[in-house]
């Protein structure tokens, strides 16, 4: 089994020694093979420079100073498009940085446990050198429902692992650099009645919250969620929380308030860990 890189950051000899470990490898649903990339398959040895002279070249690691997923947002992904995002890597090295690697991974470990794996779809970064020792590299990673992400119990956090590939051949290669999330797109309705409605009388809220499900392709109610019901004056900008109620075992919601003035009535679902915020449009109710 290979010896897991918690920090794993190789270089000179060490590093062609390192590279040539296989990859873990895990099997998902009907033959999906999850072969997750190591540092040999990705950066290899292509200059043919030997062990000796790569150690004796590499004066330091790369270091990286900072990673981007999707733009620092949760990456959301619905029942039938695929999510493409984009991932970057600033790294550091004395030789220049050379080309840099992205994978996006579920489960508690990669060699054991792994259960979902996202790749990126280039063969190389394109990097761009803001000095002779610092570049940012950036990579596209593609997300598909019913493929990638072929069941609900993906939703939530991923690992992220990062390699960089500097220009005397050391590499830095952590499989555990940060954590991002993955969600299932989230859908909110609203509906206020009756409309036009009596000062004073009673109108009721109803709506529902649903989400996407990667396994059935449709969406399907979010149970027993809190979602915030709120107010905004016909004559204000600002939507204050009248209350906060559960969505019943199929998603649906419904309340009532008492008419006072003109406005609009809308639920907020601050979200969760498996699926993302989102506020349902007003729905305008008279008050005569």
């Amino acid at each position: 089994m290979r010896i897991r890189a918690t920090v794993a950051v190789l270089s000179g000899a060490l590093a062609l020694s390192a590279l040539a470990v296989p990859a873990a490898q895990a099997d998902g649903p009907d033959g999906l093979n999850l072969d997750k990339t190591t540092a040999a398959e990705r950066f290899g040895t292509s200059t043919g420079k030997s062990a000796f002279r790569a150690a004796a070249a590499a004066s330091a690691l790369p270091t990286v100073s900072k990673v981007t997923v999707n733009a620092g947002k949760d990456i959301t992904v619905g029942t039938t498009n695929a999510k493409t995002f984009t991932v970057s890597v600033t790294a550091q090295h004395a030789t220049g940085i050379l080309d840099a690697y992205v994978d996006l991974w579920h489960g508690p470990d990669f060699e054991e446990g792994l259960d979902g794996l996202l790749m990126p779809n280039e063969d190389f970064a394109t990097c761009t050198a803001a000095s002779a020792t610092t570049s940012t590299c950036k990579l596209t990673v593609t997300a598909v429902p019913g493929s990638d992400l072929y069941k609900n119990a993906l939703a939530g956090t991923w690992k992220v692992t990062v390699g960089v590939l500097a220009g005397d051949e050391s590499v830095y290669w952590n499989d555990y650099q940060q954590t991002h999330r993955v969600q299932r797109i989230s859908k909110l309705t609203v509906n206020a009645a009756p409309e036009p409605v009596k000062k004073g009388k009673t109108i009721t809220v109803t709506g529902k919250l649903s989400r996407a499900n990667w396994e059935t392709f449709k969406y399907a109610g979010y149970a027993n969620q809190s979602v915030k019901l709120q107010f905004r004056k016909k004559t204000s900008s600002t939507y204050t929380t009248v209350k906060t109620i559960k969505t019943n075992s199929t998603g649906n919601l419904k309340t009532t308030v008492t008419a006072s003035v003109d406005g609009y009535h809308r639920f907020n679902f601050e979200g969760t860990s498996t699926t993302p915020a989102i506020k349902a449009a007003g729905d305008f109710v008279d008050v005569k």
